[in-house]
C-alpha cells in the first residue's frame, strides 16, 4: 500500500469533488472514480477512502475551512481542481514523472496485461474468487456465474473460461500435467501466489470490494 507520506494537502480538493458527486457521500473504496484518482496521485484507494471518511466527519479545522469554502460553490471547486491538475501535470503522467522513479504496487492491478490487453490483474482476482466457488466441471461458458462475471467485467465469456483453465494449472491440488501456452499463465500465477494459498474469505471480501470498479 502506498505510504501516507505520499499525501499532499492539495489532494483534499480532488477528494472533495468526488465526495460531492451525486449521490453525495463517501464513495466505495474501489469505485472507478476513486481508483482513477489513486492512479493519478499514486495513493492507494484505501488511503483515499480513509481520507474521504475524514471529510464526511469534518475531523479537522482545515477540513471545515475547505468545506465552508468549496462545498457550497461547485464552480469555485471546479476551477480550483482544474488549476491544481494543470499545475501538477495531471493527465500528462508520462511527462510529469519523466526521470522520476515511481514504485508502483497496487497500480499494476489496474493496468492491462501486456500479452492480453483486455485483461487486468484485478479481473484475475475476481476470477480466482469465482474459481474457488466452482468445480472444474462447471468452469465453462454455460455456467451462469461465469456468464455473470464476464458481463460485469465487460469481457467475453471465453476469456473468463480461459483464465479459469489457466488457474487450474496454477492449482497444486489439481496437479495438471498438460501444458498451457496461454499468455495468462504468468499473470495468473502471480495472482495465485498472492491469494491462492491464503484465507478464501479474505479473497472473497476483497473481490466483493473490487466489483465496485466495474459497476
Amino acid at each position: 500500500m502506498a505510504s501516507r507520506n505520499n499525501w499532499s494537502d492539495d489532494y483534499w480538493l480532488l477528494l472533495l469533488q468526488i465526495y460531492l458527486r451525486k449521490p453525495v457521500g463517501v464513495k466505495p473504496t474501489f469505485s472507478r472514480v476513486m481508483v482513477n484518482l489513486s492512479l493519478d496521485i499514486h495513493v492507494h484507494p484505501r488511503v483515499l477512502h480513509d481520507r474521504m471518511r475524514q471529510i464526511a466527519r469534518l475531523e479537522t479545522p482545515r477540513l471545515e475551512h475547505i468545506w465552508n469554502t468549496f462545498a457550497g460553490n461547485p464552480r469555485k471547486l471546479t476551477r480550483a481542481v482544474k488549476l491544481l491538475r494543470s499545475m501538477n501535470g495531471f493527465n500528462n503522467a508520462e511527462e510529469f514523472y519523466e526521470g522520476v522513479e515511481v514504485n508502483e504496487t497496487f497500480e499494476r492491478d489496474f493496468r492491462p496485461i501486456e500479452e492480453q490487453p483486455n485483461i487486468m490483474p484485478v479481473m484475475l482476482i475476481l476470477i480466482l474468487d469465482l474459481y474457488f466457488r466452482l468445480t472444474p466441471a462447471t468452469m465453462v461458458g454455460e455456467t451462469p456465474e461465469v456468464v455473470e462475471l464476464a458481463r460485469l467485467m465487460k469481457i467475453p465469456v471465453a476469456d473468463v473460461v480461459e483464465a479459469m483453465d489457466v488457474m487450474q494449472h496454477c492449482d497444486p491440488f489439481l496437479n495438471r500435467q498438460d501444458v498451457t501456452f496461454s499468455p495468462l499463465l504468468g499473470p495468473c500465477q502471480e495472482i495465485w501466489d498472492r491469494y491462492g494459498n491464503g484465507d478464501p474469505n479474505t479473497l472473497a471480501r476483497e473481490a466483493d470490494e473490487l466489483k465496485a470498479y466495474f459497476a
